[in-house]
């Protein structure tokens, strides 16, 4: 019996107030309005950004279903839907490519202006929500709202990939791996046997050192102050790594004498002013290249001597790795096909939806790189 322009019933979880679990609820998931696709997710990682949402750094309407590194299918479609169909294989995309926007034409810019990332409306583009929980609309959070078996995307913000594509691995092509894969080869446009440094190897900062090796970087430091991660990175193409807490000095003084007046490119993947600040400052003063990827506090401000600026460091962001997503994500997942990269090392657990507490609570304490939930 076919669902489609009916109401589902699903599981769900649930984010009623900061600071607490998440609840597992049963929602009710309404057909898509006119250019949405619903998708039936069959897997979704647990990304630090879902976390920043919770402890309220990242400020977002409650109650809010979180989720945006995610796989699945096609299950319907709205009137005017022509890129996908029922059944296809599909990422949808926390950040969109409408192709229409100033931005989208840009040659460089990814950040489109149908985003709900900036303006936070916890609505899908038509200015509603298509949840429904205990007689109460549940927000959308960046229009994918992923740890929901079912969910409503506008059509630009779900982008058809290859029907052999594994979703439990795929997925991390959603947000984490195309993130940090992509500040190096795409944003810091590394180059060959140059050196590199990078703050932070959780899934995100092994993605960044995956794309340096790729890239063919010669030397590879990490930085991190849970030593446990040193041998996934290195797996990974990390040279050496470092630990802060092992210093009496502050580490960018640590990393310019080890690279003699500094490294060709800095990655900051934590999301802290101090760690940032520090990895703008172990750059080369003349030439030097610092990436800021992780997610900053809310509310904060980054105070820097333009003196550094002036000798020649650049300072620079992207969200998503620089990638326009409905061009790119199907060529990254081709590129996984073909073997050009492993995403299977930065899955550390598979779990269930059931289970996204405890998966949350191994992000925090530091024992996982990527939980995977399958549905």
């Amino acid at each position: 019996m076919t669902t489609a322009g009916k109401v589902i019933k699903c599981k769900a979880a649930v984010l009623w107030e900061l600071n607490k679990p998440f609840s597992i609820e049963e929602v009710e998931v309404a057909p898509p309005k006119a250019n949405e696709v619903r998708i039936k997710i069959l897997a979704t990682g647990i990304c630090r950004s879902d976390d920043h949402v919770i402890n309220g750094s990242l400020v977002q309407p409650l109650p809010i279903i979180l989720g945006h590194e995610a796989a699945g299918i096609v299950e319907s479609i709205g009137e005017g839907v022509t890129s996908v169909k029922p059944g296809d294989k599909v990422i949808p995309l926390f950040n969109p490519q409408c192709k229409k926007c100033k931005t989208c034409k840009h040659p460089t810019g990814n950040i489109c202006m149908e985003n709900d990332m900036t303006a936070a409306t916890g609505t899908l583009k038509e200015g509603t929500t298509r949840f429904t929980c205990q007689g109460k609309s549940i927000h959308h959070f960046g229009g994918t709202s992923t740890f929901s078996e079912y969910t409503v995307v506008d059509e630009f913000a779900a982008v058809k990939i290859d029907s052999s594509a594994p979703l439990e691995k795929v997925c991390l092509i959603g947000c984490g791996f195309s993130t940090g894969y992509g500040s190096a080869v795409k944003v810091a446009k590394v180059t060959p046997g140059s050196t590199c440094v990078v703050f932070g190897l959780g899934g995100v900062g092994l993605s960044v050192i995956i794309g340096c090796k790729s890239a063919g970087a010669s030397r590879i430091i990490g930085v991190d102050i849970n030593k446990d991660k040193f041998a996934k990175a290195k797996e990974l193409g990390a040279t050496e790594c470092i630990n802060p807490l092992d210093y009496k000095k502050p580490i960018q003084d640590v990393l310019v004498e080890m690279t003699e007046n500094g490294v060709d490119f800095s990655f900051e993947v934590i999301g802290r002013l101090d760690t940032m600040t520090a990895a703008f400052a172990c750059c080369n003063n003349a030439y030097g290249v610092c990436v800021i990827v992780g997610v900053p506090p809310n509310g904060q401000n980054l105070s820097i001597n333009p003196m550094l600026i002036l000798t020649g460091r650049t300072l620079k962001g992207a969200i998503f790795g620089g990638f326009k997503s409905n061009n790119d994500v199907p060529k990254l997942v081709s590129d996984v096909l073909a073997k050009k990269f492993k995403l299977d090392p930065l899955i550390t657990h598979v779990s269930s939806l059931d289970k996204i507490n405890e998966g949350f609570d191994m992000l925090r304490a530091g024992k996982s790189i990527r939980t995977v939930m399958t549905m």
